[in-house]
């Protein structure tokens, strides 16, 4: 099945571009989800007409990103886990603490972007990379520090 992509599809292809895919890939997801049409003579007119539009949109989104890219560039995310005497975590931290860091510095980011290839699990300072567009990586640190119980959060004890 040869299907017209509308968004650029990791490993697939780019925006506008004609691919060939299996059909139940087409029909179950491509298609519902908006991510491409299917590739009739109608619809390859319509694309050269939109190919302008395409690259304009293109341009942006890359403009977009280099921008965010440059203000990611000096950001920490501090993440707190209980951890052993050795320094291994009880858990891991994973994109989604990432994002949720980022979130709360006022960065909203999807957390699929963050290639963090495995959950960190060691208490440290980390380099995650951020892509943010296909040609925009931006990086990231990462810092992983023991939860340490306070003093004051410590109950008193009882007369």
């Amino acid at each position: 099945m040869e299907v017209i992509l509308l968004q650029d599809v990791d490993k697939l292809g780019r925006r506008g571009q004609v691919v060939k895919v299996a059909d139940g890939y087409g029909r179950n997801h491509l298609l519902p989800k908006k991510i491409a049409i299917a590739a009739t003579p109608q619809n390859r007119k319509w694309v050269e007409q939109q190919r302008l539009k395409f690259l304009k949109m293109e341009a942006k989104e890359k403009a977009e990103a280099e921008e965010l890219a440059q203000l990611l560039a000096g950001v920490t995310v501090t993440v707190k886990r209980k951890a052993g005497e050795q320094g291994t975590l009880f858990g891991s931290v994973t994109a989604m603490d990432v994002a949720e860091g980022l979130a709360a510095q006022g960065y909203t980011l999807d957390r699929r972007k963050i290639q963090l290839p495995n959950p960190l699990k060691v208490l440290g300072e980390y380099e995650v990379p951020v892509k943010l567009h296909r040609e925009v990586t931006a990086t990231i640190k990462v810092k992983v520090e023991s939860e340490t119980e306070t003093p004051a959060a410590a109950a008193p004890p009882a007369t």
